[in-house]
C-alpha cells in the first residue's frame, strides 16, 4: 500500500500546503538503483579527533569509490564522516561538537552522517572507554535532528583488531541501501573468515536459503539477494506453493514448500540444501507470524503456535545445519527479530517474547559460530509497508509511519538491503550485531 501522505508531502502543492499548516514534511528516500546497485557517488567531508586511529582505513575505503573527498569544506552538499576514536576526555569532546556544528549545514538531503569510534571495552583505559560510550547518545540525538531531511546518522564501533573489517560497514552506510537504517550502532570485529568478493555483485555463485519467501519481506529479501548474484532456496508453507514457485521461477531459484514447524522439517530443509550445494552462504530466518491478544485472553494455541513458527523452528533448523559443515568457513545466519522484541507492544507478549529470543540467539551463538568461521546477526524491522501492515486500522497505520525520525514507514527492500550487507563475504567482521531497520522509530528509542 502506498503512503499517500508521503506522496502529497513531496508534491509541489503539498509542500506549500504542509509548510503553511506546519505539518510534518517527510522526504522521499533515495534507494538503490536496481540496475546499478552499490554505487557510491557525490562528495564527502572527513573530520577526526586528536589521536584518532582510523584515518588510513577510511581513506582506503573511499579511494575505491566514486566519492570525492573534500579538503576543509565542501562546495555544496554531501556526506559527513567523523573519526571520534581519539576522544578520551570531556574537554576533547568539543572536537566532535565543533566539526558538526560547523558542517551540518552542508549535509545533503538523503545525506549520511557516519561516526566511527571504539567499542568501549576496546579502549585503552576507563576514561577513554567512558567517552567512547558517549557517542551512543550523540548519534541517536543527531539522527533525530537531521531525519526530517531524509538524512541518517549511524555509529560504527571498532572492537580490538576490527579496523581491518571497517571497509564493509563504512561502504554500506554510505550507500543508498542504508536509507531506512538510522541511529544504529554497528560493531565490527576481526574477520572470522577470508574476504574475497566483488563489491557490486558480492553474492555471485552463492546459495542462500530464505524462509517465508513467498511474499512480503521474505520475497523482498530473495529479490535483493538475487540482484547481488545469489541463487535462492525459497521456503514457505505448502498453502503458498503457487506464489512461492512463481517467485522462485522468476528469480531463478528453487522452491521448497514446507511447513517448518512440522516434524522432521529441519532435516528436510538441510537435505534439500545438501542436494543443491556443498556450501550454503546463509540461512535467513524470516518466516514468522503474529497472534495478537491481551495476555489475559490469549489461548494456549495462540502462544504455542506462534512460538513454534517464530522460535522453535529457527532453533531446529540451526541445529540441523550446524550438525553439518554447510555453513562453515564463511557462512551466515540471519535472524529477523522486531522492534517489538526490543521495546514490547500491547497485546504482543507472545510475539515480543519470540523476537526477543531471536536476539538472544544471536548473542549466545556469536562466539561459537565465529570459531567455525560463521557469523550470526539479526535485523529488527519497525513499521514496514507490507500486506500485514496494510490491514492495520488507518489511524494506527498513520501513527506507525510518522513516529520515526524519517517520518515514514520502510519498505521490504530496506530490510533486505541490510540482510544483503550482513550476508556478503565482505561483512565477515560483523558478528553478534542486532540492528533496527525502523528509520529510528520512537518506539523503544
Amino acid at each position: 500500500m502506498s503512503d499517500k501522505y508521503l506522496e502529497l508531502a513531496n508534491s509541489n502543492l503539498g509542500k506549500k500546503l504542509f509548510s503553511a499548516m506546519g505539518l510534518p514534511e517527510p522526504v522521499s528516500l533515495i534507494r538503490e538503483n536496481p540496475d546499478a546497485p552499490h554505487q557510491l557517488v557525490g562528495q564527502v567531508l572527513i573530520g577526526a579527533s586528536d589521536g584518532s586511529a582510523f584515518d588510513d582505513a577510511i581513506m582506503q575505503c573511499l579511494q575505491e569509490t566514486q566519492l570525492r573527498v573534500c579538503g576543509s569544506a565542501m562546495d555544496g552538499k554531501g556526506y559527513l564522516i567523523y573519526d571520534a576514536s581519539g576522544i578520551s576526555s570531556a574537554e576533547q569532546s568539543s572536537q566532535i561538537y565543533e566539526f558538526f556544528q560547523k558542517n551540518l549545514k552542508t549535509l545533503a538531503s538523503n545525506g549520511r552522517v557516519i561516526v566511527i569510534g571504539l567499542k568501549p571495552s576496546a579502549a585503552g583505559d576507563s576514561d577513554h572507554g567512558t567517552l567512547q560510550r558517549g557517542l551512543y547518545g550523540f548519534i541517536k540525538s543527531l539522527a533525530k535532528e537531521i531525519g526530517r531531511n531524509g538524512a541518517t546518522a549511524n555509529l560504527i564501533l571498532v572492537d580490538k583488531g576490527g579496523e581491518v573489517s571497517l571497509r564493509a560497514p563504512l561502504r554500506f552506510l554510505l550507500s543508498a541501501g542504508s536509507a531506512f537504517l538510522n541511529a544504529q550502532i554497528l560493531t565490527v570485529s576481526r574477520p572470522v573468515s577470508p574476504v574475497e568478493a566483488d563489491w557490486e555483485r558480492p553474492l555471485l555463485g552463492k546459495m542462500i536459503a530464505v524462509t517465508g519467501a513467498a511474499r512480503g519481506i521474505g520475497l523482498g529479501i530473495a529479490e535483493v539477494l538475487t540482484r547481488d548474484g545469489a541463487t535462492i532456496i525459497g521456503v514457505d508453507v505448502p498453502q503458498s506453493e503457487a506464489d512461492l514457485t512463481t517467485a522462485m521461477n522468476r528469480l531463478g531459484g528453487f522452491a521448497l514448500p514446507l511447513d517448518i514447524t512440522s516434524e522432521g522439517a529441519a532435516e528436510v530443509l538441510r537435505d534439500f540444501c545438501l542436494g543443491q550445494c556443498t556450501k550454503l552462504q546463509a540461512i535467513i530466518h524470516n518466516a514468522g507470524v503474529t497472534r495478537d491478544k491481551m495476555l489475559s485472553r490469549m489461548s494456549d494455541r495462540q502462544w504455542n503456535g506462534l512460538m513454534q513458527v517464530n522460535l522453535g523452528s529457527v532453533q531446529r533448523i540451526n541445529g540441523a545445519l550446524l550438525a553439518t559443515d554447510l555453513l562453515d568457513d564463511g557462512g551466515k545466519i540471519i535472524g529477523v527479530a522486531s522492534i517489538s522484541g526490543i521495546a514490547g507492544n500491547v497485546g504482543q507478549t507472545n510475539y515480543a517474547f519470540s523476537k526477543s529470543a531471536i536476539i538472544g540467539m544471536v548473542e549466545t551463538l556469536a562466539d561459537s559460530c565465529a570459531e567455525r568461521g560463521i557469523t550470526i546477526n539479526a535485523v529488527a524491522p519497525g513499521f514496514i509497508e507490507t500486506q500485514m501492515t496494510a490491514a492495520i486500522p488507518f489511524v494506527t497505520r498513520q501513527m506507525g509511519r510518522r513516529l520515526s525520525s524519517l517520518g515514514q514507514g520502510g519498505l521490504p527492500i530496506d530490510v533486505a538491503e541490510v540482510i544483503g550487507f550482513f550476508v556478503s563475504p565482505q561483512a565477515s567482521g560483523m558478528n553478534g550485531n542486532i540492528v533496527r531497520v525502523c528509520g529510528q522509530s520512537l518506539l523503544g528509542a
